[in-house]
């Protein structure tokens, strides 16, 4: 087997392997018709959500903690920029040349007056950063989302859009973080993917709280927000960039709720079930 082939191999196939174990730990019986995968969803939930209460969510904490909003800000600006070259990419992809437009103008005032990106000119002109990837480019392309998944470590996903995610690891690209990943100095290139993770974690903070006060059941909560807002990026409709990746909305204290008490709990109560994962933890995270 060449060298290149078996190294992705060796990378997959771990996170194939926990994903079978994990699949069996948890049975729903009357799944959502949109969640078919639930009694595997639920589980990798819960393995989700105890490694980032054991190790993500505290450096972010930390990171926020130590680190001057005005320095945060700039990291995370740096990182969307990369993230508009990619939408850019994926809008062009897709038919939408104004919105390939809008992202490719935003990444050139941004990397010019905004000093690499790290001050976001683009916003404070009033271009509005437009939210894509390569999953929302199958979804245009008429690819169905297919059933509701939680990836390990990653979190809320689709069929569609995990089967993508996959495929670029596997192949040594990961974009929008391509350049990060083509560094030669691997202290330098990890030291800054480690930032990627602990800024896209920090981002989910405010969005943790707001879950915890207001849903009764986590896991319902993250996934019917995060189908209706992919559903929504591949209609084209305007999607808030400032929501977090797994899509969750911003609500106010007097906002009418949804209500997610009915959920199926496989027999238990539905606020015993408060698990969160890192998701997006990358990120989904976190994430994304």
């Amino acid at each position: 087997m060449p060298t290149p082939l078996r190294s992705r191999l060796a990378r997959v196939l771990p996170v194939l392997a926990l994903t079978v174990a994990v699949a069996g730990c948890v049975h729903v019986p009357n799944p959502s018709p949109n969640d078919p995968w639930e009694s595997y969803n639920r589980s990798m939930f819960a393995f989700n959500d105890t490694v980032d209460k054991a190790f993500l969510k505290p450096i972010a904490q930390g990171y926020e903690a130590v680190v001057p909003q005005p320095a945060r800000s700039c990291v995370s600006n740096v990182f969307n920029n990369f993230k508009d070259v990619w939408s850019s990419f994926n809008s062009f992809l897709q038919g939408r040349p104004f919105d390939g437009i809008n992202s490719f103008g935003r990444v050139l005032m941004n990397s010019t007056l905004g000093i690499g990106g790290c001050i976001d000119v683009a916003s404070m002109k009033g271009v509005p950063r437009v939210v894509n990837d390569f999953g929302i480019t199958l979804g245009v392309w008429g690819f169905g989302p297919g059933p509701y998944v939680v990836l390990p470590f990653l979190g809320a996903s689709n069929l569609r859009d995990g089967t993508s995610t996959v495929a670029w690891f596997a192949y040594d690209y990961s974009p929008p973080y391509a350049p990060i990943f083509a560094i030669d100095n691997i202290p330098v290139r990890n030291s800054i993917i480690a930032l990627a993770v602990v800024d896209l974690r920090a981002s989910l903070l405010s969005a943790d709280e707001m879950v915890d006060r207001i849903a009764l059941d986590r896991y319902a909560f993250i996934r019917d927000a995060y189908i209706q807002r992919r559903a929504a990026l591949v209609q084209g409709q305007h999607v808030d960039p400032n929501t977090t990746p797994e899509g969750l909305p911003k609500y106010e204290d007097n906002d009418t709720l949804p209500d997610y008490s009915d959920d199926d709990m496989n027999g238990e109560d539905a606020a015993g079930e408060s698990n969160a994962g890192p998701s997006g933890s990358s990120p989904q995270a976190a994430g994304q």
